[in-house]
């Protein structure tokens, strides 16, 4: 789920950038490799993780489940468009769409289709059921198209740091 963005008190500088480079990959890394990695003392680099959390750079810090070992076959990527622009009905649906826990990734976009999402299911009789809920029943919906990805072939979450 997208969360709002805080604004930056401070632009990253080469040490922080270093230290994401790190902790994008695995944030449990122990404090003293980063700092080794670094250069710089374990206390240091706690601060400025803080720092970057307090300032919004690090959003979260959370773990990545594979889909598969949880039984969860179906990824889909929906194309939705809705009836209008209207400010009103773009709010409802980012609403529904950020709190509905199948959709995993949703982003309003341009180009004729207003959202793309990524939902991920059980199966397909569970998407279908969720599609009657989101879409088809939706009144906020003009029409939307369903791309199921047959395989998963990179789901990378870490940001390029240059």
């Amino acid at each position: 789920m997208a969360q709002k963005r805080n604004s930056h008190s401070r632009e990253p500088d080469g040490f922080d950038r270093a230290i994401l480079r790190i902790v994008q990959q695995d944030a449990k890394t122990p404090q003293r490799v980063v700092a080794e990695a670094v250069n710089l003392s374990p206390a240091a680099v706690q601060r400025r993780i803080t720092a970057m959390e307090a300032a919004g750079i690090i959003a979260r810090n959370v773990a990545i489940v594979d889909p598969e070992a949880l039984s969860l076959a179906i990824t889909a990527i929906v194309e939705v468009r809705l009836r209008d622009e209207r400010a009103a009905t773009v709010d409802a649906a980012k609403a529904l769409f950020r709190t509905t826990m199948d959709v995993q990734q949703c982003y309003y976009v341009t180009g004729g289709i207003s959202f793309v999402l990524v939902i991920i299911s059980r199966d397909m009789r569970s998407y279908e059921a969720l599609t009657r809920t989101l879409f088809a029943e939706n009144e906020l919906v003009a029409d939307y198209r369903t791309l199921v990805a047959l395989d998963r072939v990179k789901t990378e979450t870490a940001l390029v740091i240059a």
